[in-house]
């Protein structure tokens, strides 16, 4: 563990936030555990930001913005290639630190900071194609057109599941853009929030810029609370629960300012009668398993076709006692803890509640108290339909198994949830596949043909509707969410005509 905080330069535990490059804060706040979900044990602990060092913080980012934001976007766009090779140097310490903090694999630890390197590429790219259109003017002699300007500091408020990965998708587009930012990451993971800190100050003293990337390590009533209601922050990005992103949301919007939510999933899998069932397996596994099922985006409802859903529900069982659970950094360990021992146990209660909901268990169900106290065996039930229990999200490695008999149906038990993050079909039928996509099909922000729930590419927006929120982040045109929107006129005519062609001479 010291060699891996010496090598991501992490040697003073104790400042709360860090006001960009000008350098860390003395926080003032109280001591938070860091603590290693695989032995319950604390790794270290830091001080967290009061009060007086968040405004310390928002302080910084609103200078930093007034010259950031004149840098020109290409320009910008170095700092954040500079950031991508940062990240690539310390790659294996930092996704380490990942595994140690979070409990995921190191594939998965390592995965994360793959994921922060590849948003950042994005970004550079970016950088050169914010993009406005130009549009024709009904008036002789007028120009139209519109352009993109950023927003200002934003907050960026993070869960533990994806302590890096998430607030690197805003924050390298939000820079790009103009943006400059306050990071409040879970306090679950705080050391991983400081290690990331550590790496952008070294970039911003290369460039000789200060303010864009800020944090303040705190809890929600602290700094949370002053971020959602904080007006010098007009965009607030929220990666959480749908109960709190409900708040984020209300708190925000009563003062008119923007928000990015990322919110809860429960997400489905269709398997129709004619699919691969080799490569619906496979994918399942990883979708309900891979992060012990902590993504927003795991597998949690599968709908199967009555003519092979007792095939597939032996070959899923099979498969998930097979899974090697253990040490997250290990060799060949494929499920690692859940964060603490209040997720262990809302994971037990939902089993039992499914099991009054008329629910079969097939495999799992049960802690592993030998592995630790945050292991649990992961947990294939079989239930009669889709019941309130199902209609819920448990973050945890459960997998609900239904039956359908015709797609429409298929679709329809799919949607009855009120989360809309992400779907996935598989099937050989191009019919039922386009069906699947089409305007009666699928109504998440994510839906897939032929690949799991999980584990989307950075390319493409990220985000869901309903109770998910809206929001997006990472791809596509999700940079516009990041900046505020100009429509602009020339007249070079000489003449003034006016729009509509009303006349008003004096």
């Amino acid at each position: 563990m010291n060699k891996i905080l010496k090598e991501l330069g992490i040697e003073d535990l104790n400042p709360g936030v860090c006001a960009g490059a000008a350098g860390w804060i003395r926080g003032s706040g109280a001591k938070l555990p860091s603590i290693n979900p695989a032995t319950n044990e604390a790794i270290a602990s830091v001080t967290k930001a009061s009060a007086a060092d968040y405004d310390a913080a928002v302080a910084a980012a609103q200078s930093g913005f007034e010259t950031w934001r004149l840098l020109p976007a290409p320009k910008r766009g170095d700092v954040i290639r500079d950031l991508a090779n940062a990240l690539r140097d310390h790659k294996e310490a930092l996704g380490e630190l990942v595994t140690l903090e979070n409990g995921k694999i190191r594939t998965e630890g390592l995965g994360e900071v793959q994921e922060m390197i590849d948003i950042c590429d994005f970004a550079v790219g970016l950088s050169r194609q914010l993009y406005g259109l130009t549009m024709h003017s009904e008036r002789p002699g007028h120009r139209m057109y519109e352009q993109w300007h950023p927003l200002g500091p934003i907050g960026i408020i993070t869960a533990f599941n994806f302590p890096l990965a998430v607030w690197s998708w805003n924050a390298a587009i939000a820079a790009v853009c103009g943006n400059t930012m306050i990071w409040k990451p879970s306090p679950s993971t705080p050391l991983t929030a400081i290690a990331a800190q550590h790496i952008c100050n070294r970039v911003m003293a290369k460039h000789g810029v200060d303010g864009v990337f800020n944090l303040a390590v705190g809890e929600d009533d602290v700094v949370g609370e002053r971020m959602i209601n904080d007006e010098r922050l007009p965009l607030i990005s929220f990666t959480g629960s749908i109960r709190v992103g409900k708040h984020v949301a209300r708190t925000v919007a009563g003062r008119l300012g923007r928000s990015i939510l990322e919110l809860g999933g429960n997400n489905g899998i269709i398997v129709s009668a004619d699919a691969d069932l080799d490569l619906a397996t496979r994918a399942i596994v990883f979708g309900a398993v891979g992060t012990a099922g902590q993504r927003c985006t795991s597998a949690r409802r599968l709908i199967a076709q009555r003519s092979i859903v007792d095939e597939l529900s032996e070959r899923l069982t099979r498969a998930y006692k097979s899974v090697p659970i253990g040490d997250p950094m290990a060799d060949g360990i494929l499920m690692g803890p859940l964060i603490s021992e209040s997720a262990v146990s809302a994971m037990l209660a939902a089993v039992e509640r499914a099991k009054a909901e008329g629910g079969q268990v097939l495999t799992g169900g049960r802690p592993l108290p030998a592995f630790g106290a945050n292991f649990v065996e992961p947990t294939i039930i079989r239930m009669p339909a889709q019941t309130p229990l199902v209609c819920e999200e448990t973050f945890a490695p459960i997998l609900y198994i239904m039956a359908y008999e015709t797609l429409d149906e298929a679709i329809a038990i799919h949607n009855a949830v009120p989360q809309g993050l992400s779907s996935a079909i598989f099937t050989r039928d191009l019919a039922s596949s386009e069906a699947f996509l089409g305007h009666a099909g699928s109504d998440c922000g994510i839906a897939n043909v032929n690949i799991g729930t999980s584990g989307a590419e950075i390319g493409g927006a990220f985000g869901g509707e309903k109770e998910t929120g809206g929001g997006r982040e990472s791809g596509a045109d999700a940079w516009k969410g990041y900046m505020r929107r100009q429509t602009n006129t020339i007249n070079f005519s000489g003449e003034l005509p006016l729009a509509q062609g009303v006349e008003f001479d004096v």
